[in-house]
């Protein structure tokens, strides 16, 4: 097989399997499923994994996670794609994870139709959870990605793009601690509610201090049942988002120095605990952004944003960032005027934009994955750059 038709080979068997694709997209669509009870979700995508000739487990790492192995038996890189499944609730695939999932399964299909020429490793990681549990930080840490040399996904939206930074997120719960007493002899209780308000208000006045891209929003989850007593009990949970862990804890730190001095003045005591997975930034990879860049153009791709430097929202993807060079790149499937989380969102996937975004986006990453096959010393250079980049920030 010569090269040339290896890259020919990738663009058909995406485009000649898209609706078998589009059934997969549809099913989760009309299926969905919020995070770690993916359980129909997965079955569905290893059934299809199995077919395609991947040796699978299901369950893997985490209860609803999976993964599909194809192993050459000579010697090259190991590549993973990686896939998002977990729904919202509500909107359902309002964030198109679905179509995540149907790249994920169309580029590996695609790949693993030529990768015995070159050797190595292919797998494709189911990552459940991403909105709020984390499948790829369980994952990580459970060392899934530590042996391999790129990670790469795609994801829906209303521009086409090579990807970009987020935000370390640190998710914190504070729960107070009072006593009660009628509201008419408040002089025998210490209200937990009071400390819990002066603490929100304290923690908001914290947001003009801190560096750009810095965010702190949180809500009051508790606050008392009854107005004429004074409640024992009020709790409060808070995201602290920035550009770095390391910052986002450093703000955690001096919220929690407020509460502190807060439950001291109203005879109250706390405790912090972390309530939900907190998510590392995404570490970028300019010279896979660059790659990815190429093949959507070769693909007539246009408006193609580069990296974006300036972070906004979180992903768990941050914590595959820090084991290897990953990229999490974009397709359009909709104008800027959807919305992500969204039923708008979740109906453009399974739109012909949609169904065009899945063939584009396997199509790049296949044709990136092939690039750094025919090309080790592309991969090399990655790596290379990998290992720069995480030396300055660990």
């Amino acid at each position: 097989m010569t090269t040339l038709s290896a890259k020919e080979t990738i663009l058909a068997s995406i485009e000649n399997n898209i609706d078998d694709y589009m059934e997969l997209v549809q099913t989760m669509y009309d299926n969905p499923e919020i995070g770690n009870e993916e359980f129909e979700t997965m079955a569905l995508l290893v059934n299809y994994l199995d077919q395609a000739g991947f040796k699978t487990t299901s369950g893997y790492v985490v209860p609803t996670g999976f993964i599909g192995e194809y192993d050459t038996g000579k010697a090259g890189p190991t590549i993973a794609v990686m896939c998002e499944y977990d729904a919202l609730p509500e909107v359902g695939h309002g964030c198109g994870h679905n179509l995540i999932a149907g790249i994920g399964i169309a580029t590996g299909e695609a790949v693993k139709a030529v990768i015995d020429q070159f050797g190595g490793k292919l797998l494709v990681v189911g990552t459940p959870a991403e909105e709020n549990f984390g499948g790829k930080v369980s994952m990580s840490e459970a060392g899934v990605f530590d042996d391999v040399d790129v990670a790469l996904m795609v994801h829906p939206g209303s521009h086409n793009g090579v990807g970009g930074r987020s935000s370390a997120l640190n998710p914190i719960k504070f729960e107070f601690f009072g006593t009660n007493a009628h509201a008419c002899k408040p002089q025998s209780g210490a209200s937990a509610l009071d400390a819990a308000v002066m603490s929100y208000l304290q923690i908001n006045l914290i947001r003009q201090f801190v560096n750009p891209h810095t965010y702190i929003h949180g809500v009051i989850k508790d606050g008392g049942e009854a107005a004429n007593v004074i409640p024992a009990y009020a709790s409060l949970e808070y995201y602290f988002r920035a550009p770095t862990m390391a910052y986002a804890k450093e703000i955690t730190e001096k919220a929690i120095k407020a509460v502190d001095g807060i439950c001291a003045a109203n005879g109250v005591t706390y405790q912090t605990s972390t309530y939900e997975c907190p998510y590392e930034d995404t570490v970028i990879n300019y010279l896979l952004a660059d790659v990815l860049t190429e093949k959507y153009e070769e693909l007539g791709l246009t408006d193609i944003h580069p990296v974006d430097e300036v972070a906004t929202g979180s992903t768990d993807v941050g914590a595959v960032s820090y084991r290897c060079p990953t990229i999490q790149g974009f397709i359009k499937i909709c104008g800027e005027e959807v919305n992500a989380h969204t039923v708008e969102m979740a109906n453009a996937t399974i739109s012909p934009d949609g169904k065009n975004g899945l063939i584009k986006a396997a199509q790049g990453l296949g044709l990136t994955i092939l690039e750094l096959l025919e090309n080790p010393e592309k991969l090399v250079a990655i790596k290379q750059e990998f290992d720069t980049t995480i030396a300055t920030l660990t």
